[in-house]
């Protein structure tokens, strides 16, 4: 066995296949990431509060970025054996800070989604550390063995692969930040028949939770369980009831969306049934929301009234604060404004504010603050009027293309530079 350890080939096939794992895992992760950068910076922002760190909070966007384009550009460079030394050095302290802060996190639970392929794939806190102790593995086999790695470009040129392929990952971000994510994992995307996401079967498991009673006699505190309490005992006196979930049961994909009307209350049923058109200007903070485009929200409302489809604000910023009048001023906002939870807001579309169009409960289309489109004619004859179901296939499928195209440019350039200087060295 220490034979094989030993030889040549068996690490040399080892240190290939880590390379392989764990390259087209962080280029999963990465690009995940990369494509809902307000998504990551928000799930750092809930790091850093649960930690204490909220003077970091500033800094989250640019810090969601870091890491995305960090892990894509790793993950390039282990699939092509790219500044190995560089590369396995990076990898190992990558996983030497996740490995024991998925740890801590599985252990006490700041955040239950840990958030590491973005909303791609949510796996439990346990299953995310478990995940880091093999990836950790396989990051020390990298280190330790990488002078058995081949490499396929000259070190210039691994230097070239490592900057595009961080550039391409910045790119990615911006523009998603810009408009909206190419690729939406999340459970508003355009299509969604939101009444039907909102369903529990009947059938459905229920949520199991274990119930203490704590009881006191003579000083002296007992804990019970439903069974076995002393109901027919006058001599102890009951404390306290404790209800913990043990088990949790189905949680619709959309559960907590609510539109509370200063007058009305909630009003989602009505406005989710209403059979026609409806705009919601969704904005989860209307103090931090961008003042630009006001204008056109401001036609878009105008448009709304003129045919007669429904327009709301949606915000979690208090109706009767000082932020939401100073808004309203500012904005010459005329439209309804109702209260919504911050994160469902942040939830259903990826820009402050942001455009949403639904129609019969079903979201038809979603546009960012410096996408909305000037409507000039009613919806029923027009294009956007239509569900703009989105193509993750074509956007994966464009992706690649996009990066593949000049990165197979680099690797010919390089195969034909370096067999011009070899002919050059041969005829001196």
């Amino acid at each position: 066995m220490l034979d094989i350890l030993k030889s040549e080939k068996f690490r040399r096939n080892a240190v290939i296949i880590a390379r392989i794992l764990l390259g087209c895992v962080f280029i999963f992760s990465g690009f995940a990431k990369a494509v809902d950068p307000l998504g990551g910076t928000y799930k750092i922002e809930d790091y850093l509060t649960s930690f204490g760190m909220d003077f970091f909070v500033p800094i989250a966007f640019v810090g969601s970025i870091a890491l995305s384009t960090l892990e894509f550009l790793l993950g390039i460079c282990l699939i092509v054996g790219a500044n190995m030394k560089s590369t396995s050095i990076l990898t190992l302290l990558f996983m030497g800070v996740m490995t024991p802060l998925t740890l801590y996190i599985a252990i006490f639970n700041p955040v239950t989604d840990c958030g590491c392929f973005g909303d791609a794939l949510k796996i439990s806190n346990w299953a995310t550390f478990w995940k880091n102790i093999v990836f950790s593995a396989l990051a020390l086999i990298v280190f330790f063995w990488r002078k058995y790695s081949p490499s396929l470009f000259s070190q210039k040129t691994d230097w070239t692969i490592a900057i595009y392929s961080g550039i391409f990952a910045i790119a990615v971000s911006l523009y998603c930040w810009i408009h909206l994510p190419i690729l939406d994992f999340r459970p508003y995307k355009n299509g969604t028949n939101i009444i039907e996401s909102m369903e529990v079967p009947e059938d459905a498991p229920k949520d199991v939770y274990e119930t203490t009673l704590i009881y006191e006699k003579d000083g002296v505190q007992k804990k019970f369980t439903l069974e076995n309490y002393p109901k027919d005992d006058s001599t102890w006196h009951h404390i306290e009831t404790i209800s913990e979930i043990v088990e949790k049961g189905y949680e619709p994909p959309i559960h907590d969306l609510t539109m509370d009307h200063p007058d009305d209350g909630d009003i989602i049923e009505d406005v989710l049934n209403e059979p026609g058109y409806t705009f919601w200007l969704v904005s989860s903070r209307v103090e931090k929301a961008y003042t630009y485009n006001r204008k056109a929200i401001n036609a878009v409302y105008d448009y709304a009234k003129e045919h007669g489809y429904g327009f709301y604000g949606m915000t979690a910023t208090g109706l009767e604060s000082q932020e939401m009048k100073e808004y309203i001023r500012e904005a010459c906002a005329e439209y309804p404004f109702v209260n919504t939870d911050e994160i469902t807001l942040k939830t259903i579309v990826r820009s402050n504010p942001g455009l949403v169009l639904i129609k019969g409960g079903v979201v038809v289309n979603k546009w960012s603050n410096k996408d909305i489109p000037t409507f000039d004619k009613p919806l029923e004859e027009s294009e956007l009027g239509t569900i703009q179901a989105p193509d993750k296939q074509k956007a994966i499928l464009l992706s690649i293309i996009a990066f593949i195209v000049p990165l197979a440019l680099i690797f010919l350039l390089d195969k034909i530079l370096i067999k011009f200087f070899k002919k050059g060295d041969d005829n001196k």
